[in-house]
């Protein structure tokens, strides 16, 4: 076994591990292997991928978080081992890896997540449980008729926006979002990386919700071949209550099922009471939880 920094040609290795272990995450090759081969300037951003045979058996990602102004927070995302390699010290050699990445960046504090079953390996490195993250499923041969949109209301496209007027929406509505990190300090260029330069992102699919020229409420659809992520659902504070984020989620679902998409996830933290309510008026069923566990970086 050896552990060594990722590279571009990994990608499909790497796509077919994850659909293995996490079957509800979806990140195509194309964008994988442009995340390792052009990744954001200024995270510190590593990927590192562990080899037995030559065969890529497991997969770790590390960065300082952008989302937060608490600057010496860092993540550590996706670290899983193939079944058939596990309890041979691969994951924690490449837990060992990614912290070692992480301590010259000046980060002192980390987040990981981890299935139930994970939990006590994340434990004996320090890692505590915080919170559960729920994934969910949709089934899209029946996708949701889009409903008619009330008066006042328009529904596009994102492909038809200006991609500030959707970030500063994103923003807005992810200020209260339940979590362990505060989301208080995105900036243009990181969530144009994250989100609006994304390869899988389907901009024909993602749709926003309108009121008097302003971006009220959106849906976002990320997308690799037949399967989908609801990326994010959100409405501004201003807006909350109408029904907006249903009706751009519902419509977005129906755009991704008319062009192919059979499938659905998302996720939900625990604490997000309305978004869960919607997805399980949608038809969302659940199909997986992770832990978000948190460590301080000695």
């Amino acid at each position: 076994m050896r552990i060594r920094v990722a590279r571009p040609d990994d990608a499909p290795a790497v796509v077919a591990l994850r659909t293995m272990v996490f079957p509800y995450l979806v990140r195509g090759v194309e964008s994988t292997s442009k995340m390792i081969a052009e990744p954001v300037p200024g995270r510190g951003w590593a990927a590192f991928v562990a080899e037995v045979d030559d065969q890529v058996v497991g997969w770790v990602t590390a960065q300082r978080n952008a989302s937060t102004s608490t600057a010496d927070f860092g993540d550590i995302s996706l670290l899983h081992v193939h079944p058939d390699h596990r309890h041979r010290g691969i994951g924690t050699a490449l837990l060992a890896t990614a912290t070692g990445h992480l301590a010259p960046l000046g980060i002192r504090r980390l987040r990981a997540f981890a299935q139930p079953e994970a939990l006590p390996f994340a434990r004996r490195h320090g890692f505590e449980p915080s919170r559960e993250l729920r994934y969910s499923a949709l089934d899209l041969n029946a996708a949701p008729a889009p409903p008619d949109p009330p008066p006042g209301v328009r529904l596009r496209p994102i492909e038809n926006l200006d991609p500030h007027l959707l970030h500063a929406a994103d923003v807005a509505s992810a200020m209260d979002e339940p979590g362990d990190v505060p989301v208080d300090a995105v900036s243009y260029e990181t969530w144009q990386y994250d989100v609006w330069d994304n390869l899988g992102l389907d901009k024909t699919a993602s749709t926003a919700a309108e009121v008097d020229g302003e971006v009220a409420a959106f849906s976002l659809v990320k997308r690799d071949g037949d399967r989908m992520w609801s990326d994010y659902t959100g409405t501004i504070p201003a807006y909350r209550g109408r029904g907006l984020a249903r009706l751009a989620k519902t419509v977005a679902l129906h755009r991704a099922a008319a062009n192919g998409v059979r499938v659905a996830y998302t996720s939900n933290d625990e604490a997000n009471g309305p978004m869960l309510a919607i997805n399980a008026r949608l038809g969302y069923r659940p199909v997986a939880a992770q832990w978000s566990c948190l460590a301080d970086l000695t």
